[in-house]
């Protein structure tokens, strides 16, 4: 097909771009260098076939499905799993969730001899995409092979379906999507994107949001307490989580603001990528706030203005702590992060204007009362310091919030009794290719 090898061409120009990329990121973040060798196929030999494959990008993806991946080694434990991830820090969440449970390998580039040394390597008997990575000879060398594609907790924002129309021709898509045999949306927004972009029609159905299948840590709360116990039980604590280069500043003037009508309050601020902890330890150092971190000091003191939380997968723990919560990229133009997780803990919640990412969760919070806007960087030190001001108003959101999770619950059934069925159909030796 002539879009794919006019894609596959553009790629093998772009490797050596990715790779100096990935040189780059390297010197701020080691993890990024270390088996760089799985990103052209040479992932992990596995000594066992008909592996279930879950292909989760990064932290926000591998928490998603959590709850999938421990109910499948609970009902299946002689069912061998592996998980991909694009980044460094989704593997660690991997390692953090699972340990040695788990094969782990980073999914390899697009070029066709990388994915065929990565499927030679690994086996699958069936693939699991999370929400929206759609490679073109990854999807179709998958299903040359006869191996079932699903795509679960299926999204598609409008800035996606611009990306790829970039792409050379939309034939190029559907030929992709042509192979997937089950597209479990979030919402009919997302199943409507996917049937525009190719997906058979009666391959697509809405079974709602994995997110809201979230199930706290038994010892959230425990934390959260503790970190108040040391750092003041009556201080005003608001979070700032996943937050971005770009808009930390931001995060750190709002907090100045709210300094000012209550000099003891006590800022969490969780930068989402870790070669921004160093640079956010210096600013909020730099602004004047008295600073510690997780890394160093473990816990905020009676004394601490500030305190960065630079570490990964403890972010609920520190959430459990505080009064208020924004969720971060969401000031800049990444989309937003998942605004669920503080509202399963009862917080008020702010974001900022760009949530393309999550806009159906998002438009549901604000409708209900769970969460509120911020119309520009500026305004959230207002917000933060009108809501730290009116415990009736937090209660109120977090009420709504709780019960906007509660609504959306049931994705997880829905998912899991799909992945159940393709494992069988592919375990079956008279099974046929969808």
């Amino acid at each position: 097909m002539l879009a794919r090898l006019l894609y596959t061409l553009l790629l093998y120009l772009l490797t050596p771009l990715m790779l100096v990329r990935m040189a780059i990121r390297g010197m701020r973040n080691r993890d990024y260098l270390r088996r760089w060798r799985e990103r052209f196929g040479f992932a992990p030999t596995l000594p066992v076939h008909g592996t279930l494959w879950l292909h989760a990008v990064s932290v926000g993806e591998v928490n998603a499905v959590a709850r999938l991946v421990e109910f499948l080694l609970t009902q299946s434990p002689d069912q061998a799993l592996m998980l991909t991830t694009g980044t460094p820090t989704g593997s660690a969440r991997v390692r953090q969730l699972f340990g040695d449970r788990v094969y782990h390998a980073y999914l390899p580039y697009d070029l066709p001899g990388s994915v065929r040394r990565f499927l030679m390597r690994t086996q699958p008997s069936v693939g699991v995409i999370v929400e929206t990575e759609i490679w073109p000879n990854l999807y179709t060398l998958a299903a040359r092979q006869g191996m079932p594609l699903l795509i679960i907790n299926a999204r598609l924002s409008e800035r996606s379906m611009r990306g790829f129309a970039i792409m050379p021709g939309v034939r190029l898509i559907r030929a992709a999507l042509d192979g997937v045999v089950q597209v479990l949306a979030q919402s009919e927004i997302d199943a409507e994107r996917y049937r525009r972009l190719g997906a058979r029609p009666e391959r697509v159905r809405v079974v709602g949001n994995l997110k809201f299948d979230l199930a706290l840590a038994a010892d959230v709360h425990r934390i959260g307490a503790d970190v108040r116990a040391v750092a003041g039980e009556t201080r005003s604590v608001w979070i700032a989580a996943s937050t971005h280069e770009g808009e930390e500043q931001a995060v750190l003037n709002a907090h100045a603001t709210v300094l000012k009508a209550f000099p003891d309050a006590l800022l969490l601020i969780a930068p989402r990528h870790p070669e921004q902890f160093r640079a956010v330890t210096q600013a909020a150092r730099a602004a004047g706030f008295r600073t510690r971190t997780r890394s160093g000091e473990r816990l905020p003191d009676t004394r601490t203005q500030c305190f960065v939380l630079d570490s990964l997968g403890e972010l609920m723990g520190f959430y459990a702590a505080a009064d208020v919560a924004f969720v971060g990229g969401s000031l800049t133009p990444v989309g937003g992060h998942n605004v669920l997780e503080p509202a399963a803990l009862g917080l008020a919640v702010l974001v900022g204007p760009h949530t393309f990412n999550f806009v159906e969760i998002v438009d549901a919070l604000i409708t209900a009362g769970g969460a509120a806007r911020v119309a520009e960087a500026d305004a959230l030190g207002p917000a933060v310091l009108e809501l730290l001001r009116n415990a009736q108003v937090r209660t109120r959101m977090g009420a709504a919030g709780l019960k906007v999770l509660e609504r959306g619950r049931g994705a997880l059934a829905e998912i899991t009794a799909a992945v159940g069925l393709e494992m069988a159909r592919a375990q079956t030796p008279t099974a046929k290719a969808h």
